[in-house]
């Protein structure tokens, strides 16, 4: 595998994106969003019916696909539905006779229950901000309530596809910039797929860093998109071509996004032909279930219920401990959160699993002081135990009762499966 390049410092990069401006969109993210991708409702797949609408309310899922007619399916299970429509497309304000049947569109749509999300485009390139910001802005002005969802590259993509020239972290670095300057999007979405047959792609933790940076600069929530499959069937004999992700391998990739400050998590994918794995199995338009699909239950909750606890909070930090993959960062040593008994370094090799912990803290906007902690075990494969001290009282989020309990004061220690995380917070002595 090729190292990658040396990432931009932290200030560097902050710099390069654009503030948020005084006027904000009417659209709220509303409750965090779980959802997929390639599932019901999706161009090319099933169709979005009350039995697969059942399904996914089931698996946890509020946010689905859907045409203009499958608005009506989901509005009957409440679920919140990404619109799809040829219409949906920038070249649309370019011919009079789209443009006006995409204003149609949109006054048909707009008073609908389900209405979530306008989808416009996957993995533009530079070239295209543009006319994909005309587009978010005539959608603004006839419907400022519902988002125009865009998504972007990973880091891993190549400069035809940025549409940025140079070393690659830095044309990557110039992509996003271009795009939160030029789109100026309500929601960051990207996707990042790092799990292959033989390792793990070393930039996963740097892609999420150079993210989480981009929209808190530009205030706005961010989703990221998981890896749920093997798109390559038929792959295992190549070294570097995906696998499919274990039950704890996803736990990981939702918690690891949580301790990043993510309010949105997707799925690539939930069921789509030729892709192994994912979360259902379908034989024409009869779908089975996968062990994936079996963990989401109770993991698509978990991370609603962590995300909307966190969501007055602002992100104030990411710390790793035992290995530190570039560019994590370890905690400081002044911090006032500590482990216990601190966390031995592990060297770190590109390719290696990272192992050790990871501490994302967060605190109320304005405050200089962390109170919620998400703890994570980096390790998916097996079960460590890991303790936190602190000046206070410890308390554990339960996210199936969505209630806090307490523990003792000063230390907190926590038992995580391969790939969980917790939820904590420090409540100050009075």
């Amino acid at each position: 595998m090729k190292p990658l390049p040396a990432l931009l410092s932290l200030a560097a990069f902050l710099a390069m994106i654009p503030r948020a401006g005084a006027a904000e969109p009417a659209w709220k993210i509303g409750e965090p969003v779980v959802s997929y991708w390639a599932g019901p409702g999706f161009p090319g797949g099933v169709a979005l019916n009350d039995t697969e609408a059942v399904r996914l309310v089931e698996g946890g899922w509020n946010l689905v696909w859907a045409s203009e007619k499958e608005l009506a399916v989901a509005e009957r299970h409440n679920l919140r539905a990404l619109l799809t429509d040829p219409l949906l497309d920038p070249s649309s304000l370019d011919d009079p006779k789209r443009r006006e049947a995409l204003s149609a569109l949109v006054d048909r749509v707009k008073g609908q229950k389900a209405l979530y999300a306008y989808h416009l485009v996957d993995e533009p390139a530079a070239g295209a901000f543009p006319a994909i910001a005309r587009l978010v802005e005539f959608l603004r002005e006839r419907d400022p309530a519902h988002l125009a969802y865009i998504n972007v590259l990973p880091i891993y993509a190549n400069n035809e596809q940025f549409g940025v020239p140079g070393p690659i972290v830095e044309a990557y670095a110039e992509h996003l910039r271009l795009y939160m300057q030029t789109v100026k999007p309500g929601l960051l979405s990207y996707d990042h797929y790092q799990l292959r047959q033989t390792c793990d792609g070393q930039e996963y933790f740097p892609n999420l860093a150079m993210i989480r940076t981009a929209a808190q600069a530009s205030g706005v929530p961010f989703m990221n998109i998981v890896q749920a499959c093997n798109w390559v069937p038929g792959s295992a004999a190549s070294p570097l071509s995906p696998r499919i992700p274990t039950p704890d391998e996803l736990r990981y990739l939702a918690y690891t996004t949580l301790a990043y400050g993510a309010q949105a998590i997707s799925y690539y994918v939930y069921g789509y032909p030729g892709h192994e794995g994912a979360m259902m199995r379908y034989e024409g338009a009869k779908g089975t279930p996968t062990p994936l699909y079996e963990r989401a239950k109770s993991l698509n909750r978990e991370f609603i219920a962590i995300a909307q606890e966190l969501q007055p909070l602002q992100s104030t930090g990411v710390f790793h401990a035992g290995m530190l993959p570039p560019p994590t960062a370890e905690l400081p040593a002044d911090s006032t959160v500590t482990f216990d008994p601190p966390i031995a370094k592990i060297p770190y090799h590109p390719g290696d699993r990272v192992l050790g912990f990871l501490l994302g803290q967060f605190a109320k906007p304005g405050a200089s002081q962390a109170t919620h902690y998400v703890v994570v075990n980096l390790d998916y494969k097996t079960e460590s135990t890991v303790g936190l001290k602190g000046p206070g009282t410890w308390e554990i989020f339960d996210p199936a009762t969505r209630q806090w309990g307490s523990s003792t004061p000063a230390r907190v220690e926590l038992k995580l499966p391969g790939g969980s995380g917790k939820l904590v917070r420090l409540v100050a002595p009075k």
